[in-house]
């Protein structure tokens, strides 16, 4: 198995839809079919109605197990719809009494029917029944009472186990809302679906849906009222039926707040019960007309429950505890929306028990709590600085993002796998973020930005949109061009490079764009984002709610600009000033390309070299920058660097001296022939599209040819004789990485990060030889050409050298950045680490630290990947699940990293007698807690772009040590 990247620690980002099936035996189109199907069929996915009895006996719908025996009555499934669970892992109208236990928690595929009976429950809400719109009226088929029953048994085991419900937490409390169990209904839940129902119906109501989606208030049901009042003549029969429904679950939802039901839960937990009596006092004491006391106490009591939940030994009061926190959050919901600030101080203290709400629901992890809840805690002083005010609202806001990502780290695999067949599934993650306490934490957030956007001149224009506080920008530039909102998988998306993306992540392999912007920014140190920095391409991230107010502008042609300081500007292109056009108005100086160097370069090398024998000045010359700099970090850190060899630029040389089968001229005279071609094309007044094309097509017969292009007998024996000279075994017996190190990568204005191959954990003797090849032929790949011919003077004139290192399974893996990205601070730090190897450069939504240069680590963002890559001894990539109930990195590992930071700035330069005086880029991982370095090489900023008069002027001075009262009025 290969995968195309540059780095030992990357892989290629995976859309985890039916990630873990072996083998999708039932089409998507037929899938489709049936679901269609099923909608018309009167019994559904459901064959006929049985009797099951205690003693194993299966009788007919009239003839019930005897009394001396006992049973349950249900429906059994259509042969389809087992067949489909079995080959495709898709279980649709599941019937919970049906159901074991263990194959309903699903744990060895992350819980996956467990989120489906979810998502099944959802569609059935929004979609009139959804599989079953007939076939809810299929009397018999579900037995309520014995689903409850079923419901809490099921919780009752469940919840026996501590370390599942302290993996799990977000999960089970999100499933009781939604598993029978003879708890509450979720009113809010119903709320927005039948709002949805209705809006999806009859458009007019869209603007009232967003407002009781976004910020319910009581006063929405005289709106809706009125709304159905004045629409009467155009509404169905169906449609009133619905409106009356709506209203009747809005005036259950805005009842004034009852904690009698709360009281009477608390009536059955067990009076030695760690929060039983913390319950009752809250359920007795509170006044439920203060809605900021009420806010404050019951965010405090969720996050008690949650903290002490595992100390109540008997899983039936766990579940009840469980029921209590669920009604709690729908009391914040509520009384928060109520609460209005009157004053900076008050703002603040609102963040703050939101926050905490937040951590009490699970949303964010309790040892992220504890990660912030110093920097939000509000002041007892008189006043605040601004820069304090804005580091409050960084850290606010990135709890509110980690909601989101905890949403979507939870359900995405499901939400993928059904949206293919089911387009209306796509909406159950943004239902469940407006479910939950993030929502109102996301409005108060945004109000406090507004504020501080204010006091410091501080704002972004992006287009016309609302709340536009959640909009930061990463990486400093400017572009024009043609906006193109992706909301989908971005993996199928063909971008070009003078148009500007919106998505909810990057794709892995993003070739050259004008401009980006992401939900999901991954981490500051993936290939994608290095890429974009060294490149001045902007780059910023926004909310999910940016992105889809942005959809209305899909198409148009905008301006978008990132300044220094990370504000954002979108506008349409006839709103640029002359000053911005005139940016777009030179064309780009061939001067301002890089030339790869060949001066030096020694292609006369054509043996293997042991990695001990080189070191940084060999980079260029006899390989590329990767194994040049581990060849010298072999040297620095003996114990930490792993042995391995080099393929040399001279061994590629020799073999595209070869003669290419069907051309009459050999590999290397195509090649140059191919660049000599395109420059008279354009002599020719061939429009450049044209030429690009010819070149791509000629790359792609290059690229094939070198994948079948036969090795020299002695080289073979040469790569037998290293493996067993160095690795200690006959190849086919060691693990191995094949990396590809190109001598255009590292350049001093250029990274070239990610943009070539390696073959990961290959062992197997035919793969590793063909994986040589392979590595040979990736920098004739239409992506790595377009970011090379696009920067690149001199782009015939790559080389790529192969260094070859045994496989590290590490427990987890990242990127050290011997720079403070986020504070611009040279002397500080950053670092990104996600579990298994590769997480962190591919993108991924890795832990993020600043480390200080007090050695202090400030949290950034935790990882939200749900799976990660493990390397078995037996070659290739495999996947494991991840929680995110304890960090990544210990404190012991960011201080040994940090120790590392140090040694390197002071010796590194210093031992290859390199006037180099800017950060490195640094990859590393740990296995069994011993730290193995794996690259080194520096930090590609674009000076041009941290430069730019124009984005210079766009970046307003702060006053971050301005003193503002803390009684300022809001």
């Amino acid at each position: 198995m290969t995968f195309k990247t540059t780095s030992y620690l990357s892989v290629l980002a995976i859309f985890f839809i039916n990630q873990f099936v072996i083998a999708q035996e039932i089409p998507l189109e037929k899938i489709k079919g049936q679901i269609d199907n099923y909608k018309k069929d009167i019994r559904g996915p459901y064959k006929s109605i049985q009797w099951f009895c205690k003693d194993g006996t299966i009788r007919g719908p009239k003839d019930p197990c005897p009394d001396a025996i006992g049973g349950i009555q249900h429906a059994t499934y259509k042969d389809a719809v087992i067949t489909l669970g079995k080959s495709n892992h898709i279980y649709l109208g599941q019937i919970l009494a049906y159901t074991d236990k263990t194959d309903f928690w699903d744990a060895s595929k992350n819980h996956s029917r467990l989120k489906q009976y979810q998502l099944g429950k959802y569609l059935a809400r929004i979609d009139d029944g959804w599989i079953n719109r007939k076939g809810q009226y299929y009397r018999g088929a579900i037995q309520i009472e014995d689903e409850e029953e079923w419901g809490v048994d099921f919780y009752r085991w469940l919840l026996a186990k501590d370390d599942i419900l302290l993996k799990n937490y977000y999960l089970i409390l999100q499933s009781l809302k939604d598993v029978p169990h003879k708890g509450d209904d979720d009113v809010s839940q119903l709320m927005r679906t039948q709002s949805k129902v209705i809006s999806d119906q009859y458009t007019k109501f869209m603007d009232l849906r967003v407002k009781i989606h976004s910020n319910p208030e009581t006063e929405d049901i005289d709106k809706t009222i009125s709304f159905k009042k004045d629409n009467i003549s155009k509404l169905t029969p169906g449609l009133i039926k619905k409106f009356d429904e709506l209203i009747i679950t809005m005036e259950k939802f805005h009842k004034p707040v009852d904690l009698q039901a709360i009281l009477a839960k608390a009536g059955k937990l067990s009076t030695a019960g760690p929060v039983t009596n913390v319950i009752k006092r809250y359920a007795q004491d509170n006044n439920t007309g203060d809605a900021k006391k009420l806010t404050e106490e019951t965010a405090l009591l969720l996050l008690n429950i949650r903290k002490n939940i595992t100390k109540e030994s008997k899983s039936s009061q766990r579940l009840l505890l469980l029921d209590i926190a669920n009604q709690l959050q729908t009391i914040i919901f509520k009384t928060a929306a109520l609460w209005e600030p009157n004053s900076l101080d008050e703002q603040l203290t609102k963040v703050y028990a939101l926050a905490m709400a937040t951590a009490g629901s699970g949303s964010i992890e309790l040892w992220e709590w504890e990660a912030v809840k110093e920097t939000l805690q509000p002041k007892q002083e008189m006043a605040i600085t601004l820069g304090e005010l804005k580091q409050k609202l960084e850290t606010a806001r990135s709890v509110v993002e980690w909601s989101a990502a905890m949403v979507k780290a939870t359900y995405q695999d499901v939400v993928n796998l059904y949206t293919a067949f089911e387009p209306d599934a796509y909406s159950f993650i943004d239902d469940r973020i407006r479910s939950s306490t993030a929502l109102q934490l996301g409005k108060t957030v945004g109000d406090l930005g507004i504020f501080i956007a204010k006091e410091s001149s501080l704002s972004n224009k992006v287009m016309d949109l609302s709340n536009q506080s959640s909009i930061r920008g990463l990486n400093p530039g400017y572009a024009y061009g043609e906006l193109v909102v992706v909301t989908g998988n971005p993996e199928a998306i063909e971008v070009s490079s003078n148009k500007i993306y919106i998505f909810e992540r990057a794709p892995a392999d993003l070739k050259p764009v004008a401009g980006i912007a992401t939900v999901s920014e991954g981490n500051l140190v993936s290939h994608v984002q290095l890429l974009a920095r060294n490149l001045g391409i902007p780059n910023a991230a926004l909310s999910d709610e940016n992105l889809k107010d942005l959809i209305a502008f899909n198409g148009k042609k905008v301006f978008y600009a990132v300044s220094n300081s990370g504000t954002v500007i979108l506008k349409d292109e006839n709103q640029m000033t002359a000053g911005e056009k005139a940016l777009f108005a030179k064309k780009v100086r061939k001067e301002d390309k890089i030339e790869v160097p060949i001066s030096e370069i020694r292609l006369e090398q054509s043996k293997i070299i042991n990695l001990r024998d080189v070191d940084a000045k060999d980079s260029g010359k006899l390989c590329g920058p990767k194994a040049a700099n581990l060849g010298q970090l072999k040297l620095l850190f003996p114990d930490k660097v792993v042995e391995g060899f080099v393929i040399p630029f001279g061994i590629f040389r020799t073999h595209m001296d070869q003669e290419m089968p069907g051309q009459n001229k050999s590999y290397w005279k195509f090649l140059i022939q191919m660049f000599e071609e395109a420059d008279q094309k354009r002599a020719q007044d061939i429009s450049e599209q044209e030429v690009e094309n010819f070149q791509l097509r000629q790359l792609e017969i290059l690229r094939a040819a070198i994948k079948t292009m036969p090795l020299k007998a002695e080289f073979l024996s040469e790569i037998n004789n290293s493996f067993q000279s160095i690795f200690g075994k006959s190849i086919g017996n060691v693990p191995v990485f094949l990396r590809s190190d190109t001598n255009m990568e590292d350049l001093k204005d250029f990274t070239g990060a990610g943009l070539n191959l390696t073959i990961f954990n290959a062992v197997e003797k035919e793969k590793i030889i063909q994986g040589i090849r392979d590595v040979w032929a990736s920098p004739y790949t239409e992506r790595s050409f377009k970011w090379r011919q696009k920067y690149l003077l001199n782009p015939e004139n790559v080389f790529p050298s192969i260094l070859v290192i045994p496989t590290v399974d590490v427990d987890f893996s990242g990127v050290l950045i011997t720079k403070g990205i986020s504070s611009g601070n040279e002397d500080d730090l950053t670092i990104a680490f996600s579990r298994g190897a590769g997480g962190a450069v591919d993108g991924q939504a890795a832990e993020s630290y600043l480390i200080g240069t007090n050695g202090t680590a400030y949290l950034l963002s935790p990882s939200r990947e749900p799976y990660h890559n493990v390397l078995p001894a037996t070659g290739g990539t495999g996947k494991q699940v991840a929680t995110f109930e304890k960090p990544i990195l210990t404190k012991n590992h960011i201080s040994e990293i940090y120790e590392l930071a140090g040694t390197i700035r002071k010796t590194l330069a210093k031992k290859t007698k390199s006037n180099y005086k800017g950060a490195y880029d640094i990859e590393l991982g740990f296995k069994n807690d011993t730290l193995w370095l794996f690259q080194v090489r520096p930090f590609v900023e674009n000076k041009n772009a941290l430069g730019s008069e124009y984005l210079q002027s766009i970046t307003p001075k702060i006053d971050i040590k301005k003193q503002i009262p803390l009684n300022t009025k809001r």
